[in-house]
């Protein structure tokens, strides 16, 4: 396994670029389309599945060698990474249940994640209203922001107005946002699929973010940095969405450890200059640990972890580009 880079680039963590050079969904689109590929790697380092290799005393959250086995784990992992993705997603809570050092861990993942040219989505799921919106969209996207993210997930049903802070730091440091609109798990029909004048509340959702996503075109690909969470597991609400929301990329779990397929991932892709584009497909359980991955030898740790890797690369591959 490498050693985690102790300079950092500056090209990556500049933080004066020109609106355009730096638009979010302008920076994605074009890195996958030079991939081919739209996986996105999940960073939800589940405690009881840290392989062996990188277990530190009783992996207790409140063991401070815990937070010390996550980011070695994290830092390893992202060592595989560059030049075959284009984005990670980590995910607080894994962070947060750890207190101040799993935060620590979760700014130094996340500058090591920029230093290797990955983009950052951090998936915290934000949203509130006043000066509590603006606290949170200054603590993820603003340039000396201590864990700086490309993109952030948003929960938008406390009202428009709580995205308006992060849709400015959107527009000033060219920044992304992925608002829940119709989510993986199997509860979300609870409230999202409930019947309103006019349809079912996701597609409410849906429908009121249009002028948003208007608002954060890219200037090149013409991809909104307004973004949406669809979950694979509805691949027909997907569609629907992508008719309501026609530039606005999606992010898409539920793909693989969830039980969606490659082919019910992008269904509301569209088609792009060389194949299927719009979004990112997360996988995170199926990649970080893999059946055969519980070794204690670096080596084979890391050929399990590319492995997983490579499969979901070639799936999701295969899918936007079929015919």
């Amino acid at each position: 396994m490498n050693e985690p880079q102790s300079e950092t680039n500056d090209s990556v963590l500049s933080t004066s670029p020109s609106p355009q050079s730096s638009h979010f969904a302008d920076r994605l689109i074009e890195r996958l389309r030079e991939l081919g590929h739209p996986l996105c790697v999940g960073l939800d380092p589940h405690l009881g599945r840290i392989p062996p290799l990188f277990r530190r005393g009783s992996m207790s959250p409140a063991d401070p060698e815990c937070a010390d086995s996550v980011r070695d784990f994290l830092l390893a992992l992202l060592d595989r990474l560059p030049g075959r993705v284009a984005i990670v997603k980590p995910q607080i809570a894994f962070f947060e249940q750890l207190g101040w050092r799993g935060m620590q861990v979760l700014e130094t993942v996340v500058a090591r994640a920029r230093e290797l040219d990955l983009l950052v989505l951090l998936d915290a799921k934000r949203g509130d209203i006043g000066s509590t919106a603006e606290g949170y969209a200054r603590s993820y996207l603003e340039p000396d922001s201590p864990v700086l993210a490309d993109a952030i997930t948003l929960n938008p049903y406390m009202g428009l107005d709580t995205l308006e802070p992060f849709a400015e730091r959107a527009e000033e440091y060219g920044r992304g946002l992925f608002v829940l609109v119709k989510t993986s798990n199997p509860g979300s029909g609870d409230v999202q699929d409930r019947e309103v004048a006019g349809g079912c509340v996701y597609e409410a959702v849906a429908s009121s973010l249009g002028e948003l996503a208007s608002r954060l075109e890219g200037p090149r690909t013409g991809w909104s940095s307004l973004g949406v969470v669809v979950g694979a597991t509805y691949p027909e609400q997907a569609e629907r969405v992508r008719e309501l929301l026609p530039r606005a990329l999606f992010l898409v779990p539920g793909y693989g450890a969830q039980g969606g397929s490659a082919a019910d991932a992008v269904r509301g892709f569209t088609q792009g200059p060389r194949c299927l584009e719009g979004g990112i497909v997360n996988s995170g359980r199926a990649i970080l640990f893999p059946d055969d991955g519980v070794t204690s030898d670096a080596v084979e740790w890391e050929k399990a972890i590319d492995g997983r890797i490579d499969e979901a690369i070639a799936e999701l591959g295969e899918a936007v580009t079929a015919e």
